[in-house]
């Protein structure tokens, strides 16, 4: 519920409402970032630690029923419709070798926002989304 709500207002937010992607039905799957945590203010690097359930976390070439990956949306809105999660943009970090960690080492001082989301192998995000947002400061 706490991602569902957090996805819909990340939608409002952005104006982008609720993403319609071509995925996969999401079922009972979630994700949640375990680190930092909502509020936190940490020092650099930043480790961001991510816990899924319902899934099965694998590499991105696991084309398997059922396998998904992780991606970070650092400070970057969900802003796509009926894509894939775009490579190449800065603050989309896909965690293709199925990583349940990923290490942000160059975060300025200040508010951050860190977004997960899973995707399936082709980078086509679950639906409905399964995310979760955690806003923190780096000191």
């Amino acid at each position: 519920m706490k991602t569902a709500i957090a996805v819909m207002m990340l939608g409002l937010l952005t104006g982008t409402g609720w993403p319609v992607v071509a995925g996969t039905q999401a079922g009972s799957a979630t994700v949640q970032i375990t680190f930092p945590k909502n509020g936190a203010t940490v020092s650099n690097p930043v480790t961001i630690k991510l816990v899924a359930t319902g899934v099965r976390i694998a590499a991105a070439s696991d084309q398997s029923t059922g396998s998904t990956h992780h991606h970070l949306f650092v400070d970057h809105d969900l802003t796509w419709l009926n894509d894939t999660i775009p490579q190449g943009s800065p603050g989309i970090i896909h965690l293709a070798g199925g990583q349940t960690e990923f290490v942000l080492d160059s975060l300025k001082p200040g508010p951050h926002r860190v977004i997960a989301l899973l995707a399936h192998w082709d980078h086509v995000p679950l639906y409905p989304l399964v995310a979760d947002t955690v806003v923190f400061t780096v000191k």
